[in-house]
Order: C-alpha cells, then structure tokens, then sequence
C-alpha cells in the first residue's frame, strides 16, 4: 500500500511543486495521476521514491516511511520511468539479470527470464540483442520486465505508454491487469487519457502542484473524463 500525507516540495526558487498532496493507493488497485507537464506528477514520484526530500508530510510505503527508512521502503517498490536507464551494452537477459540481483533477487534462471520477456512481449530475437539497439518501447518493455521479477508489493509507473503504438498500448494495459490480479498498488503519471480510463481504478487530477480532484470508477463510467479533465486545470 502506498499513501502520501499532506506532502509538500518547495523548490529553493520558490516554487510550489507539490502542495499537501493525501493519496491512498491500496493492494489490487491501479491510481492514474492526469496533469501537464509541470503539474506536480513525477514530483511526487521522487519525493515516494526519496529521491529528493518533502519540504513537509510524509510518504509511506508499506506503512514505511521513505525520509526516515528509505533503504527499508525501497525494498517494497518498484519504478519504470519514462525514460529507462538500461545497459546499453548488456543483452536483454543480463539487464534483467542485473537489476534483480541488485534488488536482492537472486536464483533466477534464463529460463524465468525468458518468461517474463514473453509476458511484456518482446520478440524472443530480442532477448539476446544489445539493448543499445532497442527502440523506445522495447526499452519501456524491459523496464517493466524488471519491475516484474523484483516482485515488490509497489509499482510506480511514470508515462508508461509513452513510445508505445496502438498494440504495444494494448499489451501494456494486458500486463497492469495482471499484475492487479496479483495484488499489486499501481501508481502511474499519465497524459493518456483515452487509456487511463480504459484501465484505472480511480483518477487523480493534478495542476500546478495540487491534487484537484479524485474520480472513481462509477464516476468515470458516467462522465467524460476528458472533458471534466480539462474542466478541472483551466479553473
């Protein structure tokens, strides 16, 4: 379970990024954050992932919080920017390789690899290729492979469709569900709206750093969230 109490980041320029932010994402739940570009979305990712510290409130992971335990937290969370970092030098196995053992994840075979390259739906041609020569949304495939096989009980997903086509959209949104199936609390940043409600629990709208709205699925089911999307940020 993940959840962020009145989370606040000042930057030293003064500018407000994230303003007393209260979320809950709970076990077998998938939470889309909507916003712009300078909304406030991947700050609060690097504020649960602690990688830079709240100006006030707190973030929880697993009940734990990420300022005062943050070796502890990280063992529950698994991250796949918008950009993967992945060893351009490494095939697609040894990236895998590399990330779970540096996870703590250790007696994996090639075969378990494999699976879970086939499971995000890369060509079984790729597995053994150089991942420098991979597109964008091969390298997304691999990031979520490796979040995969960490197995945390916390998935945070930052633009997670961005690269991908049409298929590759659909094949990404075939992998959240099973890993709702698996009980996982999914946190994703998101400016995609028609898959967001395609695929999300609950919705969070951000704009200039605080959380505007909050819509649950009924509601979703009876509105159109692109409109009421843009109702909320030009207020």
């Amino acid at each position: 379970m993940l959840e962020t109490i009145k989370l606040k980041k000042i930057y030293e320029n003064r500018v407000l990024a994230v303003n007393e932010v209260d979320l809950k994402i709970e076990a077998g739940e998938i939470f889309v954050l909507l916003g712009a570009n300078g909304a406030g979305k991947t700050t609060i990712i690097m504020l649960i992932l602690g990688f830079t510290d709240p100006t006030s409130g707190t973030a929880l992971i697993n009940g734990i919080d990420v300022v005062k335990n943050p070796l502890k937290a990280k063992k529950h969370v698994a991250y796949v920017s918008e950009n993967v970092i992945l060893y351009g030098n490494f095939t697609a196995r040894q990236n895998l390789d590399f990330f779970t053992k540096l996870a703590g994840k250790t007696g994996l075979t090639d075969n378990d690899y494999d699976k879970v390259l086939k499971r995000v739906g890369l060509p079984q041609e790729s597995f053994n290729r150089r991942v420098g020569s991979f597109s964008k949304g091969m390298r997304q495939r691999l990031g979520i492979a490796i979040a995969i096989l960490k197995d945390t009980e916390v998935i945070l997903l930052d633009e997670p469709t961005s690269g991908l086509d049409p298929k590759g959209g659909k094949e990404f949104l075939d992998i959240l569900r099973g890993l709702r199936d698996e009980n996982k609390a999914i946190f994703m940043s998101s400016h995609d709206i028609f898959r967001t409600k395609i695929i999300a629990d609950r919705v969070g709208i951000m704009h200039s750093g605080n959380l505007v709205k909050v819509i649950e699925r009924e509601e979703m089911d009876r509105v159109d969230l692109e409109e009421l999307y843009l109702k909320y940020i030009e207020v």
